[in-house]
């Protein structure tokens, strides 16, 4: 192998794929809880209180003797649904608006979205989270609509910038003069073009949505009548007055390792995908 022709690449993709394997051990253990082959007692009170690990429950019992390890398990199925949703509707809906507002950059249109992007970036989060949740009367939808609609503008941002500097390149000359309409351009050309910078804020708003559902079911203004990370952290402070830890324990090394896990995959997908990375990092070789 020639100096102009190696790359770093072995231990960078070692890297993505270490932190892949721990997103994929979770995700496994979300599946399992989707399929009923775990977890399906979370819910169910199933030993008495506060409970030492046993053979029968791994990590104890909190004090409704409802079994520690499942709701952890569950609490990982709740993670995904609410970081996949947010993330796939916030990074969409971002994408786009980004994409409009960079192609159609100094015009009423991006004025209109640039606007919006402030409007909601001045709004304190959790008070809008709480006004969302009080006009849908306490629907289980409330926090997802609240994350997506204050998520996307990160994401918007992003891809403006990178839209406004693709928008002056060849190809898309070439686009506009074929004919293209401009969404069929910003579909097409600019989107895909900007994929790097799309999939590494999904990963990114994945986890920030992760952390604000734990931040707000632990105030009581997230997800009821289901078992999550931030309930059972919620719920564990009575059980530590009581010198009982396993529920903190679980829930919060659950939710450490998933967020590092997922951090450590964005930094990574960030160096791998970005072509100016990339061609920094072959530029020191030459």
């Amino acid at each position: 192998m020639t100096t102009l022709t190696a790359r770093p690449v072995p231990a960078r993709t070692a890297r993505i794929a270490g932190a892949a394997w721990i997103v994929l051990a979770y995700l496994v253990a979300a599946a399992g809880v989707w399929l009923g082959l775990w977890g399906g007692d979370a819910m169910m009170i199933s030993g008495g209180m506060w409970e030492a690990p046993s053979v029968q429950h791994w990590l104890g019992t909190n004090r409704l003797g409802q079994d520690v390890l499942s709701r952890a398990l569950a609490g990982a199925a709740t993670a995904f649904e609410v970081g996949l949703s947010v993330a796939l509707g916030a990074t969409a809906f971002g994408a786009v608006a980004g994409g409009i507002a960079g192609y159609f950059s100094q015009t009423w249109i991006d004025e209109i979205i640039q606007w919006c992007k402030g409007t909601l970036d001045a709004i304190p989060f959790y008070l809008f989270v709480a006004a969302v949740a009080f006009a849908l009367q306490g629907h289980a939808a409330a926090m997802h609509l609240a994350m997506i609609a204050t998520f996307w503008t990160t994401t918007a941002r992003l891809v403006r910038a990178e839209t406004q500097h693709i928008r002056q390149l060849d190809f898309i000359a070439a686009a506009r003069v074929s004919g293209l309409k401009p969404w069929r351009v910003i579909l097409r050309h600019i989107l895909p073009n900007s994929a790097h910078i799309i999939l590494v804020q999904a990963t990114l708003t994945f986890v920030a949505a992760i952390k604000t559902e734990v931040i707000l079911s632990f105030l009581g203004i997230g997800l009821h009548d289901t078992v999550s990370w931030g309930l059972m952290i919620a719920e564990a402070g009575q059980d530590i007055l009581a010198g009982q830890y396993m529920n903190f324990i679980a829930a919060s090394l659950a939710l450490f390792g998933l967020i590092m896990a997922f951090n450590r995959l964005a930094d990574d997908l960030q160096a791998a995908l970005d072509p100016r990375t990339r061609m920094l990092a072959l530029s020191r070789l030459v």
